[in-house]
């Protein structure tokens, strides 16, 4: 058995705006997770991680490249497959609210999950009661509606739904960006103990890197479609060899004032290039502060540099 449980292979995704315009939302993406693990996946809003995320657990079908779960490839199954497929990967959405269906009854909407996998009524509403209290909740929230309650206990009902099939990869999609602070950490405490009580491998999105270095052991960083860069959590955080990397640690404020006075930033010029019309050459070449004429003629590949660390720059920092 492979240590690969899901690996992308030039993975993209096009949406046709016009005759002559195409938006590249993931633009050849190259990207394996290894059983159990819990990665990160962290960049601006716009640069495709929510794309990626949809894309591996199946709602979206890659325009160009695969996606091989498990050693299947995932692109054209048959019903049995694609069946075992849904069990097997689940999504933990970034708007509880939108995720949840207003008309249904937290206890319904997990049991309406569990009966299009094939479960009796009865089995899936025991599950239901089961994976709502694994969930941080008790049975009593089953009966009730989505308004009903907080946002936290919807994501956790949420989080329910996503782990009753028992899936072997789960993508956690901006799952605590509209909680408030202390919501926050629970969720993620609760998503730990779950990944760590299961094994459940875990792509973890976020634009919060104190967030993603938390949960995470590894992370890789997209810009307009593309990953710039892959590394362990800590190797990212004390030396990262990207200069967009370096530019989003730069963003987190520091704890201690008088470092956080003194310290220089690195502020990017200009704004994300339009995924419609993309420069030439690296993406990034328009707003990097190391670019040159090589880089705004010959797009850079995705190359190891350091222990487990790979990066996509011509002039990465040393």
């Amino acid at each position: 058995m492979s240590d690969i449980l899901i690996e992308a292979a030039g993975v993209a995704r096009h949406y046709r705006l016009s005759e002559h315009r195409t938006l590249r939302a993931l633009d050849g993406v190259d990207l394996e997770i290894h059983r159990g693990a819990t990665i990160g996946l962290v960049g601006e809003s716009g640069s495709g991680k929510s794309t990626l995320g949809r894309t591996l657990v199946g709602l979206q079908k890659p325009t160009l490249g695969k996606v091989v779960f498990d050693g299947l490839d995932t692109a054209s199954p048959d019903r049995a497959t694609l069946a075992k497929l849904r069990r097997q990967r689940q999504i933990i959405f970034q708007d509880p609210s939108s995720a949840l269906n207003p008309r249904m009854t937290i206890g319904d909407t997990i049991v309406e999950h569990l009966r299009v996998q094939g479960w009796s009524r009865a089995d899936a509403r025991a599950r239901a009661a089961e994976v709502i209290e694994q969930a941080g909740l008790s049975a009593a929230f089953l009966p009730r509606y989505p308004h009903e309650i907080s946002g936290g206990q919807r994501q956790r009902a949420v989080i329910g739904r996503a782990i009753s099939t028992d899936p072997a990869f789960i993508v956690a999609d901006e799952p605590v960006s509209a909680l408030d602070v202390s919501t926050r950490a629970q969720i993620m405490n609760l998503l730990r103990k779950l990944q760590a009580d299961r094994g459940t491998t875990m792509l973890f999105i976020s634009h919060d890197l104190s967030v993603v270095a938390h949960m995470c052991r590894d992370v890789a960083v997209m810009y307009l479609g593309r990953i710039v860069e892959i590394a362990p959590r800590a190797s990212l955080f004390e030396t990262p060899r990207h200069p967009y990397t370096a530019a989003l640690l730069s963003a987190i404020p520091l704890p201690d004032p008088v470092r956080e006075r003194i310290r220089v930033r690195t502020v990017l010029k200009g704004e994300t290039p339009d995924p419609a019309a993309r420069p030439s050459g690296c993406s990034f070449h328009p707003r990097c502060p190391r670019a040159s004429e090589l880089c705004r003629t010959t797009d850079p590949k995705m190359r190891p540099i350091g222990e487990r660390q790979q990066v996509a720059c011509h002039h990465p920092i040393e």
